[in-house]
């Protein structure tokens, strides 16, 4: 099995295109401000804007990738790693903003690389990690 990942696309287009539209209007607004202002304080509207586009970023980023060791959960601030093993399902209530990983340990772990938001993809997206946690997420028994 090569490598499959998921991303979330209308979360990945929004949050690029609203950092490239905040940057955008940091920039404008530290060159149209008013002469009282100081380099300082337009040195500080662009880095206050390149700190939003980060966030943005971050919330791009997420995704969830499976190969043949198991699972990659990227999310915003962090990126789990688990095996086919730790993985006992996927939970998802409609409505919820994102699935969850169950894991063999009895805790839980949200999924932000699928947004529930995409409706069709994201539950393409949740059959098909089932149904590769189904084939692949139970530990082999010792002979």
């Amino acid at each position: 099995m090569t490598g499959r990942t998921w991303r979330p696309r209308r979360t990945r287009v929004t949050a690029f295109a609203m950092a490239a539209m905040i940057m955008a209007l940091m920039l404008w607004l530290a060159f149209m401000i008013a002469d009282t202002f100081k380099l300082v304080d337009r040195i500080g509207i662009v880095l206050f804007g390149a700190l939003v586009a980060a966030i943005l970023a971050m919330v791009a980023r997420s995704r969830v990738t499976a190969d043949e060791h198991g699972l990659t959960v990227v999310n915003p601030l962090r990126t789990h790693r688990y095996a086919w093993a730790e993985v006992v399902g996927l939970s998802y209530e409609p409505g919820a903003p994102w699935p969850y990983l169950d894991l063999a340990d009895g805790t839980s772990k949200g999924v932000v690389g699928i947004q529930g938001s995409e409706k069709a993809a994201a539950w393409s997206a949740i059959a098909e990690i089932r149904e590769l946690i189904a084939q692949r997420g139970e530990a082999q028994e010792p002979h």
